[in-house]
């Protein structure tokens, strides 16, 4: 199956392409730059072209993932090359707009299902993740979609476009416009972020965390997430009331008011206690990685930055203003941002180690009682710290053994001299002579 993402050098078009790929879809990419294509097709393995109406002509499925401001007039321009018995999908966060143009300009056996992943382009993968389908009808290509999101193990709704873009108008045009507003607020303020640092709690800090990363999404996207939606004016001005509203009372000193706006938007809110539990888990989650951290200055570390996926090893040296100062092996000092990163587990550290470091092998001859067991003594080596890998590769009692003795060759392999030292150390304590 050919599969055509219009729009798909960057952003979500680009995170489903990389989906698609990975699960043995023949995939095309299109978009206006040469250059990000070419890099894009040579990063994900799949083709790239910059034509839009012949890439549409070709594919079974196109989905089209540019520009919400863009999309209604791309589907125009492509609905007249789709093949007959070949899908159409977009994947923008409204569904009015577009829905009505395929409906309108999507010729007759070609069927068409609207869109929206509701996840960015930084997700690492579909399990989870929840995709809204607002269907005009369901034909053959819907059930398998659909089948194909429940193999992904993606939480589906089902929804016209019309409740699709009121809940959105909650869900996105609301939190970004009052987290937008809030940013500005600071800014107009003249407030220094880091300056609050000191005085910060945890709450405070997933709030700030959760701002900056609606205020760093691309602009244009979240202008036309406001923009589009036929709700959005209606949600904005709600927003604005409530503001004044609640100023209103305060500036007035008007306490009953003010308790009494704030407990009705309380009720409003639904399952309060579950919103306590997650939040107490993320508070938790961002409080004991930072006091292992803590804990573990002046030891050694594995810590992987998230995005980067680079892993660096060495002594943590200090925690200094959101920053962990670590000393590698080479003794260079390294400065990573605390949000950035990760601390590996046990396990992770050595499955890295044996994918990436040199391995050193040590061949151990040694003399035991005829009556020893090699395999318990092969178990105790290979539970030692960084030792990778305990062979039996030689059984012995010939002429040089004597009678009542046995002996056997092991190799070791390691990351590290001291561990083959160590393997030698416990040989003897089993009471072992080295040969």
């Amino acid at each position: 199956m050919k599969i055509g993402i219009i729009g798909g050098t960057n952003g979500l078009g680009k995170t489903f392409a990389k989906y698609l790929a990975e699960d043995g879809f023949d995939v095309v990419i299109t978009g206006r730059d040469v250059n990000t294509g070419a890099k894009a097709s040579e990063e994900l393995g799949v083709e790239y072209s910059k034509n839009n109406t012949k890439t549409a002509a070709k594919c079974d499925i196109v989905i089209v993932a540019v520009p919400i401001a863009s999309t209604n007039d791309v589907i125009e321009e492509l609905a007249p090359h789709m093949k007959k018995g070949s899908l159409m999908m977009d994947v923008t966060s409204v569904k009015e707009g577009p829905a009505e143009k395929m409906e309108e300009c999507i010729g007759e056996g070609v069927d068409f299902i609207p869109m929206h992943p509701i996840f960015g382009p930084r997700t690492p993968s579909l399990d989870g993740q929840v995709i809204v389908l607002t269907p005009s009808y369901k034909g053959e290509w819907y059930r398998r979609i659909y089948s194909y999101f429940k193999r992904k193990k993606v939480r589906i709704m089902e929804t016209t476009p019309e409740h699709h873009d009121r809940m959105m108008a909650v869900v996105q045009v609301l939190t970004h416009f009052s987290y937008i507003s809030t940013a500005s607020a600071i800014e107009k303020l003249k407030i220094n972020i880091k300056d609050t640092e000191d005085y910060e709690s945890p709450i405070y800090n997933l709030m700030i965390d959760t701002i900056a990363r609606i205020v760093s999404q691309n602009p244009y996207l979240t202008y036309s997430i406001q923009h589009e939606n036929k709700v959005g004016e209606q949600i904005r001005q709600a927003f604005a009331d409530s503001v004044l509203e609640l100023k209103d009372a305060i500036s007035r000193e008007d306490e009953e008011e003010f308790i009494e706006i704030a407990n009705r938007a309380t009720k409003n809110m639904g399952d309060i206690q579950g919103a306590l539990g997650r939040s107490d888990k993320a508070i938790n989650a961002l409080t004991q990685e930072f006091n292992r951290l803590k804990d573990s200055i002046g030891e050694e570390i594995a810590l992987k930055h998230i995005y980067s996926k680079t892993v660096h090893i060495g002594v943590l040296e200090d925690i200094d203003y959101g920053f962990a100062i670590l000393r590698t092996k080479s003794g260079k000092i390294k400065k990573l941002k605390i949000s950035n990163i990760r601390i590996l587990n046990e396990k992770e550290v050595f499955e890295w180690r044996l994918a990436n470091e040199k391995i050193l092998s040590a061949s151990l001859s040694c003399l035991f009682p005829a009556n020893s067991n090699p395999e318990i003594i092969r178990d105790t080596l290979s539970n030692i710290k960084n030792i990778s890998k305990v062979e039996i590769v030689e059984t012995y009692n010939g002429p040089q053994i004597k009678e009542g003795e046995i002996s056997y060759t092991f190799i070791v392999e390691s990351f590290e001299k001291e561990a083959i030292k160590k393997a030698k150390d416990t040989l003897k304590g089993f009471g072992g002579i080295l040969r």
